[in-house]
């Protein structure tokens, strides 16, 4: 199908784009920016007049809960979830059940996601056996199923020398491990940041050295090994001025946020919400600021969701017996645009942590717009405020601390490979 998407603002953060132009698919391809190609004849026009058109949002961690979990959410619920927050390309981290830790299970996940024609599933491959700490995976053979990348999910390595040497394999074939820094002697029954509120309330604490005694470990592998780490969800300001360290020292490591860290502080737990159960915690303000900063001067290279549904029966229980996470997909955007206009953040540069930073990350062919590139596009109104509110939702998972809060930028298309995958009537 050729496409003609008319009177847009095209936001391109990998080629410093903000200007209006018209945008030309065909054959799931960016076909022309600005001109159409010679002999190009749309078969549908969209007008985007008032609208942004940027590139689809490139999520680097959604819990998608199949195989296994289908009775928190369906691969079906959340890639429509996907589409309706504008992100057409996500990664799937490997905690399902069984884990993502042979290469069958990867086969059946990449196929269902395919049959549902929706978003692009980029599957992270488990880093030990089950997730369990003690037998490394085949890495190599588990890449040459599709998985872009290697972690422990939530589960963090207690052995050090079982992590040294997962680095070191990793290392051998060029692959990315991804890891969640946090002690887990240091983090052992906790639910909550180790601070005021915490006290306060009653609720067992997670000190932030749990997190930066893990970075400090995982650094120093590093430079032993060489090999490429990503950092998933950092918490704690001193975390980001390690990282920024470790940048000036030319370490290979990139960084992401949760999108909900960005904007919410221990204080927001309130009387025990139970939707403000989240994994890391959400720390002080000060740390929260640290986050804010860091994502704006590139210290951390991006924002995701951590989309992480829940049932409702897991979080209408006790804050320290709730199940932790949020749904995050739909408002990954909001979010964004929310901490764009927090910081005055030109929005190029904002999209930029959810498309064009994130793909880099992935090492995938996403989160920009010139020609030739996939036809991936989220075309958005940046100006419109909706209420958050369940039936809003997409996603099966309604968990959210953003519930009755009002955010800008309402999805009005969503296109993967040049097609149509959501439009909002």
């Amino acid at each position: 199908m050729k496409i003609h998407i008319k009177g847009g603002r095209l936001v391109d953060p990998t080629h410093g784009v903000d200007r209006p132009s018209d945008v030309y698919l065909a054959e799931g391809r960016v076909a022309g920016v600005g001109g159409a190609p010679r002999g190009f004849s749309a078969d549908r026009v969209i007008d985007a007049t008032g609208l942004v058109v940027a590139p689809g949002l490139v999520d680097l961690s959604a819990r998608l809960r199949e195989p296994g979990l289908e009775y928190k959410a369906t691969l079906e619920s959340e890639m429509l979830a996907a589409v309706a927050g504008g992100v057409t390309s996500l990664a799937c981290p490997p905690d399902t059940d069984p884990p993502l830790d042979e290469p069958g299970l990867v086969e059946m996940l990449k196929r269902r996601a395919s049959s549902l024609n929706l978003a692009r599933v980029y599957p992270i491959g488990a880093l030990t056996a089950k997730l369990e700490g003690e037998r490394l995976t085949e890495m190599a053979e588990l890449r040459d199923h599709g998985c872009i990348a290697f972690s422990q999910a939530e589960v963090p390595l207690a052995d050090t020398q079982i992590l040294w040497r997962a680095l070191q394999y990793a290392a051998t074939f060029g692959l990315a491990v991804w890891l969640r820094p946090q002690d887990p002697h240091l983090a052992r029954g906790g639910v909550a940041h180790d601070g005021e509120v915490a006290t306060r309330l009653g609720l067992p604490g997670i000190p932030a050295f749990a997190e930066t005694i893990a970075v400090g470990a995982i650094l120093q592998l590093m430079r032993v090994t060489g090999t490429r780490v990503h950092l998933c969800r950092l918490s704690a300001r001193e975390s980001v001025e390690m990282v920024r360290a470790a940048k000036r020292d030319a370490l290979p490591v990139t960084c992401d946020v949760s999108a909900h860290h960005l904007h919410l502080s221990e204080l927001d737990l309130g009387y025990f919400d139970s939707h403000c159960r989240v994994v890391p915690p959400f720390r002080s303000q000060r740390d929260r600021e640290a986050l804010s900063a860091g994502l704006a001067d590139g210290t951390i290279d991006a924002v995701c969701s951590d989309h992480t549904p829940v049932d409702d029966d897991a979080k209408q229980i006790p804050f320290g017996e709730s199940e932790p996470g949020t749904t995050g997909l739909e408002l990954l955007l909001p979010l964004t645009l929310k901490w764009s206009r927090e910081t005055r953040l030109p929005l190029v540069q904002a999209l930029a942590r959810a498309t064009a930073e994130p793909a880099r990350i992935l090492g995938v062919d996403a989160g920009h717009l010139g020609a030739g590139a996939p036809a991936d596009v989220c075309i958005f109104d940046p100006e419109t405020y909706f209420t958050v509110a369940p039936s809003g939702l997409r996603s099966q998972g309604k968990n959210t601390p953003f519930l009755g809060y009002e955010l800008p930028g309402v999805v009005r298309w969503t296109l993967v490979a040049g097609e149509v995958r959501f439009e909002r009537g």
